[in-house]
């Protein structure tokens, strides 16, 4: 398990915090931030001007108008609001598996961490939480960028033990979490689809959005695996002995079949949907993603 320095990939950090993590939708905030907001008569649009005052923000100055006129205008916006991002860490057993370097598990708890930074350092707020089959371990919302070190501890000292069961946490976050922000759902999603995209259409309908980080292995997604194997269930599922080659299509078949069907429901719910292969550096994939977001 990586210690904490590890889990802020410094590189990751550093490009990530020049995209930023913004919202897509309407959010309902708690102090003075940088999205859209959906009270009656907010927005993130220019209002008017007003004459400076000893104290005010000099970075919404006019400068046009002060070349003209030789005056000090500050420039006034209606209100904006900052927002919450739930992120749901799932800490089971099947997130162990790694082929590579790196666990599922330690990769989801660097993108964490690291989206955890990049958003309080943004002066929005998170909410951790890391379940198997209930939630083990949470963080309350908090804004302040000092609780990063908090979160750092949680990640790095959490071991995955139990068997999956991700429906009953979205259902627990939907109905405890009445205010919209984001939930960021973590995982390798190896539970019950349709309860999974029950808990989402729960979350959805509370008008929050989500983004699925969907985890995954590369031996998992491509099974390039050689020779002789033996498999063993990481979650009470037993173990099977064989030669991968005489499986691969069959596996192949079957293991795209439930990608397809993953995508497909985060797409009816309209979710955000990333597979994740742990095998590429989690800078790539958190800029890819970022600057896929401010496209969109």
């Amino acid at each position: 398990m990586p210690d904490q320095p590890t889990l802020l990939d410094p590189k990751a950090v550093s490009e990530a915090e020049a995209l930023g993590l913004h919202a897509r939708l309407i959010v309902e905030g708690f102090i003075v931030g940088e999205h859209k907001s959906p009270f009656h008569g907010f927005s993130i649009e220019f209002s008017q001007h007003r004459e400076y005052v000893a104290g005010d923000d000099l970075r919404h100055l006019d400068w046009k108008v002060l070349g003209r006129s030789d005056r000090y205008y500050i420039k006034q916006y209606e209100q904006e609001t900052n927002y919450v991002a739930h992120l749901l860490v799932d800490g089971s057993e099947s997130m162990k598996y790694g082929s590579g370097k790196l666990t599922k598990l330690d990769y989801a708890k660097q993108m964490a961490a690291v989206l955890s930074y990049v958003i309080l350092n943004q002066r929005d707020a998170i909410s951790l939480t890391l379940f198997d089959n209930a939630v083990q371990k949470f963080i309350p919302r908090t804004g302040n960028l000092a609780s990063v070190h908090n979160v750092m501890k949680t990640l790095a000292d959490f071991k995955p033990e139990q068997t999956t069961s991700i429906a009953p946490v979205l259902h627990q976050i939907a109905r405890t979490n009445p205010r919209r922000g984001i939930v960021v759902l973590i995982s390798d999603l190896f539970d019950d689809e349709e309860k999974i995209m029950d808990g989402i259409q729960h979350i959805r309908f509370g008008g929050h959005e989500v983004i699925v980080l969907h985890v995954l292995d590369d031996a998992e997604i491509n099974f390039n695996l050689k020779g002789n194997a033996e498999f063993i269930g990481l979650e009470n599922t037993g173990r099977l002995t064989t030669r991968p080659n005489d499986i691969r299509k069959s596996y192949l078949k079957n293991f795209n079949a439930f990608l397809t069907r993953i995508r497909e429901g985060c797409e009816r719910n309209k979710v955000h949907y990333l597979q994740v292969d742990t095998s590429t550096p989690l800078n790539e994939t958190l800029t890819a993603y970022l600057a896929f977001r401010q496209r969109t």
